[in-house]
This record gives structure tokens, C-alpha cells and sequence, in this order.
């Protein structure tokens, strides 16, 4: 079996063929794109490519499916992958490397879905880009006000039309401010930009909005309470093919929500939470459990059952809740099922004797 592994770098890609047979090892630097990987591709004609996950793993995976080659993506992450003392660590180490484990079966294979798939998780994280963008310039302008000892109301309330007004009354263009009030200048920078972005985020959310409403997975997560639109989208991009997780703790362990184990002799405990996977799903998914333990029987349940009436679980209680609901979720995937009856919001008198 003749294994090729590509070590894939920004500008240039250092390739590694293993004949399993033979022992044989042939090396060849190469350009990283399309044209000369199909080149190499069709020059070594390989049983198995492989490759470390990255942001080029999807064009890859299209090249080898029209060659019609079978692909293998390696999660770095993975402990057969990890270096230790190592002194020498090179681009040819680490392409023989991927041959290595690839050729044990010592890897865990990474899910690289559907071009489109990968379009639309793109723009899903490209509209986070943005909430970060306007958050980080928020904060900079009442850290430039502070200086002043001028105060903007607490949360969204600073952004809303009549605190703007007085922002945009305090703001001067920067060619104008003499050496006294440069920070007037600083504001109407940051203003602007502030608008700027918020056209951009609301082009982007029209956009993801529509998509949204023509997905009719994303229709079905939303019926459960606390999870909106920009949850469900994420979760059903991110999932891609429910049968891939073939149990819920599988799933939990991809989105970093199961807790670390601890055990040596008797001693036998669990930890914080992994945080391996991704860190935006955790964010949305936590939340989701805020607002629907509120509304959800069943959530509130889960909640108080693991905080145990103690203020210091509040944040193992809510990871919980987030955990069921991302099974609850998948499982609704995985089976075409709706939110069932029972699983609706209760009254409010049976909901507050519970909280």
C-alpha cells in the first residue's frame, strides 16, 4: 500500500510517499495549490492521501474526490501527533510522520463536509468577526471617554438613539481637535467605524437569515425554547451529518463539553470541561440553556438537580443543561423529529415552583 502524506504550508508543501511493502520513502517540495497537487496526485498515484486538518483541508478534499483517491484528514490535536523532546522538527519530520500514523491507524480521521457547508460555516464565523469587531470598539471608546471622566450608561443602553446623540455631539473631526480634545478626534473615528460595521453585520444576518429560512433543519432546532436562529444554524453547519456521532457523549466530547478524567488508584474524579472543539458552539449553546431553563420544565430540572441549591455549581449546572440540549438537539437531527408536546414551555405557576 503506498501511502502519500502532504505536510501543507501557506506558500510550500513538502510531500512524503511510504510504500507500506517496501519500507520505501520518496520526498518532494512543491508549490501549495490546486495545479501542482493534482500534478503530484496523478504523478504518484497513492491508495491513501493524507493530510493535517487546516483551513485548505476542503479544496483537498474536492481534488482527491474528482481524482477519485481516497483522502484521510488527521486531527493534529490527536496524541499519536503531539511532539515530545523532540530536537529536530522539520517539514519532511512531520510529512513522514503523517505516513506513520496513517499507516497504524493510530489517527482519528477529521469530518470535512460539502463545499457549500464550508461556504456557509464560513460566513457564520465571519459575522462573529464582526460582533467581536464592534464589542473590542465599544470597549475602547468608554475607555477613551473614561480618561474624560465621562461615563456611558451601562450595557446596550449606551448604544441606543439618545446616548449616540450625545456621542455624536462630542465627536470632532481629528484635523480639527487642537492638543486639548484629541479624544473628540479618537470618537468620531471609532464612530464611524462603529457604523461601518454594523452595515456590514446587518448585510451578513439579512443574508444567514435567509439561508436560515430555507434550511428546514434549522426551522425544526428552533422549536425548542432558548435556541434562536443563530444557534440552530450553527449547530446544524457544524454537525453536518448527525450519523457521524454515533452516541450523544461522542458529540459532547467534539464540542469540548465533556469534563476531563482524573484517575490513579482509588482517586477517580472529573474535572473541567475539555474546551477542545468549537469555542463559538459552546458560547451559543450556553446561552441557549440560560434562556431556556427558563422556559423548559425539563431544562430547569437538569439545572437544579446538578447545582444542588449551591450558588458555587451555578456554572457546572448550566454546562450541564447546555450539554443535554446539544444531545437533544442532535438527536432531533439524526431523527427528523420535532420538539415533542411534552417538552414544551410549562405554566408558569408549575416552572417557578421548580426554580
Amino acid at each position: 500500500m503506498k501511502i502519500l502524506a502532504i505536510d501543507m504550508g501557506w506558500s510550500n508543501s513538502v510531500s512524503c510517499l511510504f510504500d507500506c511493502s517496501t519500507g520505501e520513502v520518496q520526498y518532494q517540495t512543491l508549490i501549495t495549490g490546486k495545479e501542482p497537487f493534482a500534478r503530484l496526485l496523478k504523478e504518484m498515484n497513492p491508495e491513501q492521501v493524507v493530510i493535517e486538518a487546516g483551513p485548505m483541508a476542503g479544496w483537498v478534499k474536492d481534488l482527491c474526490e474528482q481524482m477519485k483517491l481516497k483522502l484521510l484528514v488527521l486531527n493534529t490535536n490527536d496524541e499519536p501527533w503531539r511532539w515530545r523532546n523532540v530536537k529536530k522538527k522539520t517539514d519532511r519530520k512531520d510529512a513522514f510522520k503523517l505516513t506513520q500514523v496513517a499507516a497504524l491507524r493510530q489517527g482519528s480521521g477529521v469530518h470535512v463536509p460539502e463545499h457549500a457547508v464550508r461556504q456557509w460555516r464560513q460566513l457564520i464565523y465571519y459575522r462573529q468577526t464582526l460582533v467581536d469587531e464592534m464589542v473590542s470598539i465599544k470597549n475602547r471608546l468608554r475607555a477613551v471617554l473614561l480618561q474624560e471622566d465621562l461615563h456611558l450608561p451601562s450595557g446596550q443602553k449606551a448604544w441606543e438613539a439618545q446616548s449616540w446623540q450625545k456621542l455624536s455631539a462630542m465627536a470632532k473631526e481629528l484635523e480639527e481637535c487642537g492638543k486639548d480634545d484629541l479624544w473628540r478626534g479618537m470618537v468620531k473615528l471609532e464612530l464611524r467605524r462603529l457604523e461601518e460595521l454594523a452595515a456590514h453585520l446587518g448585510s451578513v444576518e439579512k443574508k444567514l437569515d435567509g439561508l436560515a429560512r430555507e434550511d428546514e433543519r434549522v426551522k425544526r432546532l428552533k422549536q425548542v425554547p432558548g435556541v434562536g436562529t443563530r444557534t440552530a444554524e450553527l449547530v446544524v453547519a457544524l454537525i453536518d451529518d448527525p450519523k457521524r456521532f454515533g452516541r450523544g457523549r461522542k458529540l459532547s466530547s467534539y464540542a469540548g463539553l465533556s469534563p476531563r478524567k482524573h484517575q490513579s488508584g482509588k482517586m477517580d474524579r472529573d474535572g473541567h470541561i475539555s474546551r477542545c472543539g468549537n469555542g463559538l458552539l459552546r458560547k451559543l449553546l450556553v446561552q441557549a440553556a440560560w434562556s431556556g431553563k427558563r422556559n423548559s420544565l425539563r431544562m430547569s430540572r437538569i439545572y437544579e438537580r446538578v447545582r444542588k441549591n449551591t450558588p458555587k455549581r451555578t456554572k457546572q449546572a448550566i454546562v450541564a443543561v447546555a450539554r443535554h440540549l446539544l444531545v437533544w438537539l442532535w438527536a432531533m437531527l439524526r431523527d427528523g423529529s420535532s420538539w415533542q408536546v411534552g417538552h414544551q414551555p410549562p405554566p408558569q405557576k408549575e416552572l417557578s415552583a421548580v426554580t
